[in-house]
């Protein structure tokens, strides 16, 4: 995640930002570890939301009521995890794709790695980065379809600048390379980032073009959520894109709510002041704008959102990144219907970089949420 383009080159700043307070929360983390409190495990329950951190390569635990901090599941650098991204609770593990930071502009792929869903154990890798066919600075992650494979987005090998278009990978439960998404009627650059199955029964996927402010191709407003069919893997339509939609700015998250409305991230258009990041909600239909889940107001502290999901009482959970010290580190749960929201884990705590994020009870393959 050290390149110019991954994630609108937020990971760099990122980086920028913590270099300056790192210090500061390795010495909470270790605090933290050194109690003993990580062992999650014997203390987690149902609606814990489990969030990964890019700030120090780990997996947290959270209250999803409170947002008390629970502990640890996954310790910084476990099993050599260098930007936790997408992952799921599926037969008893924690599926979860390791970006392996050096990721895209190295040209080192990442890989897939399996966790014992109660404990945190690390079992082993779902698909190695030395796998001919592991993924590059791959990001989202869901399991499903008629063969129940596990679907990746692969953000594509960004060493050779933005031509090197990614894909979205399908393996087996075995680590077997199924092949990709067929994305030839697609004509557009193509670098995905997020995905869900839908009540329709297609699989969702967000897609941005070139985010390389260096290369010739650069396109730091398009957005595309695009539809496949999940038994052929063929391209099925583009359900939304920044033409139709003039808001969805380089998409990431994105996820269905209970009425098959479409809640997908879109960051501000950093040219226009007066823009903020926020979460559009889309007729899951027709895929046009239904209305706007803005994440901070214009004049106060930025705040913005890589990945979003559903958990319980209906609340969309949206962890929060970004340069600002009073707002980087939030999780927000958020009334959809009220469009309130109210911060549960503040800033300047044990989160630093969040990004997904996770319950044990989130479907697999539509990331709904299926607890009580």
């Amino acid at each position: 995640m050290s390149t110019s383009f991954l994630s609108s080159v937020h990971v760099a700043s990122t980086r920028r930002r913590f270099s300056c307070r790192g210090a500061l929360r390795s010495a909470l983390l270790f605090a933290v570890v050194a109690s003993g409190s990580w062992l999650v495990p014997q203390t987690a329950v149902a609606d814990d939301v489990f969030i990964g951190d890019v700030g120090d390569n780990s997996v947290k635990a959270f209250d999803a009521t409170s947002g008390a901090f629970n502990g640890i599941f996954i310790a910084p650098k476990s099993a050599g995890l260098k930007g936790p991204m997408g992952m799921i609770f599926t037969e008893g593990q924690l599926v979860l794709v390791n970006q392996n930071s050096a990721g895209g502009g190295s040209g080192q792929r990442g890989e897939i790695l399996r966790f014992d869903g109660a404990t945190g154990t690390f079992i082993g890798k779902l698909v190695a980065s030395s796998d001919r066919n592991a993924p590059f600075a791959p990001q989202g992650l869901v399991r499903g379809g008629p063969d129940n494979a596990y679907y990746v987005a692969d953000l594509g090998d960004q060493s050779k600048k933005c031509t090197n278009e990614g894909n979205v990978k399908a393996y087996d439960n075995a680590g077997a390379f199924l092949g990709d998404l067929d994305r030839h009627a697609f004509t557009e650059e193509f670098h995905p980032r997020g995905l869900v199955y839908g009540p329709d029964g297609l699989l969702y996927v967000s897609a941005v073009g070139c985010l390389d402010p260096t290369d010739a191709l650069y396109a730091p407003l398009t957005g595309y959520v695009l539809r496949f069919n999940a038994s052929t893997r063929q391209f099925v339509d583009v359900f939304a894109s920044n033409a139709t939609v003039p808001s969805l700015h380089r998409p990431e998250g994105l996820v269905f709510d209970s009425k098959g409305n479409l809640w997908v991230t879109s960051f501000r258009d950093n040219t226009n002041p007066n823009d903020t990041d926020k979460i559009l909600k889309l007729d899951g239909k027709t895929g046009r704008l239904v209305d706007t889940l803005p994440l901070w107001t214009s004049g106060s502290s930025r705040a913005f959102a890589q990945a979003i999901l559903f958990g319980p009482g209906g609340k969309l959970f949206v962890p929060i990144t970004g340069n600002a010290l009073d707002t980087a580190g939030q999780v927000k749960s958020c009334d959809i219907a009220t469009k309130q929201c109210d911060v549960i884990v503040q800033a300047g705590g044990v989160l630093q970089s969040p990004w997904f994020l996770i319950f044990r009870s989130t479907d697999p393959a539509t990331l709904r949420y299926t607890g009580q």
